[in-house]
């Protein structure tokens, strides 16, 4: 089996941005399959009618005849043939490693064709996310999407993830920023590469948003997913700051989201800290149903989410060097995290149920 393209994670070396080659496996596939388009391109006879194959044996209406019969079929069929023939190409490329990742180790087709479809029916059948203001992304060039965390395990994340991804207008896909710990767990540390994750520092963030990237972060990190369940939706701090020393460097807008719905997934209770410390969490949740059930009590609750992107907060106006004006930066933090404190009281007012 050949190896991916990967280009190593820790490499500081100045390299140019490379897209993924989706485009370009989709095309090689689409060659490789004989399609009616092909046959005219082949050598013909000049002067020939367009349509009229000249065969040997009478004119060439003989040959078209028996076409239109089977036709309704083969339309009924396509949907399913380009997808088997989609499937296949890619079960090929990913044998022959005939695809590629960015520096970060992102791999946008396999996000799009596996990750997103595994993620799909817990954001829409599960949690049944309700989205709202994601017209406020911009449609092109870097944006920072700034968000509240909650929920014990991080799936808000996620599924902010999947909303970009489903519902913006230009198809845009949302690369997280991560803390340590995810990227030294087995299994999980790839599978969060492959999905545009990379480590929260501000030299990748900086990085990806100068390139065009939309890039999410959640300022309150483990503080705001361990919290107890008294606390929920009350913002923790948002750290000293450094997402808006990013973004003005950057100069791109800076987008306030609130999550409502991620909170009562796993209604925390109590925080094991001795356990916690022997595994190296930074916290260890007692649920009313983990650990008591086992493993069926990690499965989470299904509650009813709304995600809400805020109106945009411009940053290029600001000259570069107030990326180091400490008081700047405190406003513009204090500013975003009281818009999304004031939309999340605003959604828990319109909900009707937490589990409707």
């Amino acid at each position: 089996m050949a190896d991916a393209k990967v280009i190593p994670f820790d490499d500081d070396r100045s390299r140019a941005r490379r897209r993924p080659a989706r485009a370009e496996g989709e095309a090689a596939a689409v060659r490789a399959l004989p399609g009616p388009k092909e046959a005219p391109e082949e050598p013909g006879e000049p002067g020939e009618p367009e349509g009229l194959s000249g065969g040997p044996g009478g004119p060439a209406s003989a040959s078209p005849e028996p076409e239109p019969g089977p036709e309704p079929a083969a339309r009924g069929g396509s949907g399913w043939e380009r997808r088997l023939a989609g499937g296949l190409a890619f079960l090929r490329r990913r044998v022959t490693g005939e695809y590629e990742v960015d520096e970060f180790g992102y791999d946008e087709e396999l996000t799009d064709q596996v990750l997103m479809s595994l993620l799909r029916p817990l954001y829409e059948k599960y949690f049944r996310v309700e989205v709202k203001g994601v017209e406020n992304i911009p449609a092109e060039g870097g944006a920072l999407i700034v968000a509240n965390h909650s929920g014990t395990l991080p799936l808000d994340g996620l599924m902010m993830q999947v909303a970009v991804h489903d519902h913006h207008p230009a198809g845009r896909h949302l690369r997280l920023l991560a803390a340590d710990l995810v990227f030294v767990l087995p299994v999980v540390n790839e599978l969060a590469r492959k999905a545009g994750h990379t480590l929260a520092c501000a030299e990748d963030a900086e990085r990806l948003l100068r390139s065009g990237e939309i890039v999410g972060v959640m300022p309150e990190g483990f503080k705001g997913i361990g919290k107890p369940f008294g606390e929920r939706y009350k913002l923790q701090r948002f750290g000293r700051g450094g997402f808006v020393s990013t973004a003005l460097r950057a100069g791109v807008p800076i987008v306030p989201c609130s999550i409502v719905g991620a909170e009562e997934i796993y209604p925390m209770l109590g925080n094991a800290k001795t356990l916690a410390r022997v595994l190296g969490f930074p916290y260890f949740p007692l649920t009313p149903t983990f650990p008591w059930l086992g493993p069926l009590g990690a499965l989470p609750l299904p509650t009813k989410w709304t995600i809400q992107f805020g109106e945009p907060i411009p940053t290029d106006s600001f000259a570069p060097e107030a990326a180091e004006d400490p008081m700047l930066m405190f406003n513009l933090t204090d500013q975003v995290r009281e818009q999304i404190q004031h939309t999340l009281y605003k959604l828990l007012v319109q909900r009707r149920s937490v589990f409707f």
